[in-house]
């Protein structure tokens, strides 16, 4: 398989330090993520998710403004959203609750488990799953993914465990935008940040030979 270089990381993400190399190529070859249509899919959706690899846990400092942006439907008038507002562990305790293998509120699931790693992981349940899948235990030690190696495999597996890499491969009959797309979605949950994601694509396919 193709192996990433130092010119290429700094290409796509000029701000990313080189010291990612080894990481980033580790967990491609571990993944699967072997040709450069995969490779160039992968990198831009970390650029993106990470802030060009400089980013490993959720930013949950939220102002109330932003939690009523967010969440509309959690946070449906100042008064409430005031009451999360700036405060990111019972922030995460709130919104995370009940969902994605975590506890209740009072269990306190939600902010041990907030996202972390270049794709952030969410939840109980991923990192349960994403242990088994890389021999570490996630559920105890889930700041593992704040290390660069951690990082970068965790989104290794989240990429091939949700079928990414034959989204990423080249196919006459579909349209690779559309494949782009659905990547960011099954990633994000919806479009946000869509732009941007293209933007890094098209720097990472530049680099790797693809345009």
């Amino acid at each position: 398989m193709p192996r990433l270089t130092r010119a290429q990381l700094q290409a796509v993400m000029p701000k990313a330090a080189p010291g990612w190399i080894g990481p980033l190529n580790a967990a491609m070859k571990e993944w699967g993520i072997d040709t450069p249509e995969r490779m160039a899919a992968f990198l831009a959706q970390v650029a993106h998710e990470s802030s060009e690899l400089r980013r490993l846990e959720e930013n949950l400092n939220y102002s109330a403004a932003r939690l009523r942006a967010v969440w509309p439907k959690r946070f449906p008038d100042d008064a409430t959203a005031q009451r999360y507002a700036n405060q990111p562990e019972r922030l995460a305790n709130y919104v995370y609750a009940g969902r994605m293998g975590n506890g209740d509120a009072a269990s306190g699931d939600g902010w041990r488990f907030r996202g972390r790693g270049l794709i952030q992981l969410t939840g109980r349940s991923n990192h349960a799953a994403c242990k088994t899948a890389l021999g570490l235990d996630l559920v105890r030690a889930p700041y593992l993914l704040r290390e660069p190696l951690p990082a970068a495999r965790s989104a290794g597996w989240f990429w091939k465990s949700r079928g990414l890499n034959e989204l990423a491969d080249t196919d006459p009959e579909a349209d690779d935008d559309e494949d782009f797309v659905a990547i960011s979605s099954l990633i994000n949950g919806g479009r946000a940040g869509l732009a941007d994601r293209i933007a890094y694509w098209r720097k990472a396919k530049q680099s790797l030979g693809l345009a």
